[in-house]
């Protein structure tokens, strides 16, 4: 003889049923989300140390070296447009803030901005002899990041 459900099983089944469809998701936007989160801080990262290596000629002139700049900044211009395609996930916030997606036109001026000044340095950087050199456009890129940081990225609290 058949067995009737009754409300009791049935509700365990459905119980059941949605946490299964919760993992299922979970597991498929988490890692993409996560991935995207961690490539682009990655990204960012490194412009920071390479950054606070050309930062630290900066503040200190006498220690400039013409080659470890220049190699800095190719870096930075290489790399300038490596994260952007990590933010086409708005699931993937991370430290961005909504503007990233609410207001893309100036997200990608910024991100187009940050591409244009990193070119410049490297350029100024290929026949530096001192940092007084680079200097103007050094400040150019930092500018850029705090820019974007303003705008777009999630005050610590």
């Amino acid at each position: 003889m058949a067995q009737v459900p009754t409300y009791k099983s049935l509700k365990s089944l459905f119980s059941i049923t949605l946490m299964a469809a919760t993992l299922g998701l979970m597991a498929c936007s988490g890692p993409a989300a996560d991935s995207d989160i961690k490539a682009r801080q990655d990204s960012m990262k490194s412009w920071g140390d390479a950054m606070g290596v050309m930062g630290d000629m900066a503040k200190a002139p006498d220690t400039f070296d013409a080659a470890v700049f220049k190699e800095q900044a190719a870096f930075l211009a290489e790399d300038a447009a490596s994260p952007w395609s990590h933010f086409e996930n708005q699931e993937s916030m991370g430290n961005a803030t909504e503007a990233v997606w609410s207001n893309t036109d100036g997200f990608s001026d910024e991100a187009e901005n940050f591409q244009k000044v990193t070119a410049e340095l490297n350029a100024a950087a290929q026949n530096a002899t001192s940092i007084d050199d680079v200097m103007p456009a050094f400040g150019q890129v930092g500018e850029s990041c705090k820019t974007c940081h303003t705008d777009f990225r999630a005050k610590n609290d």
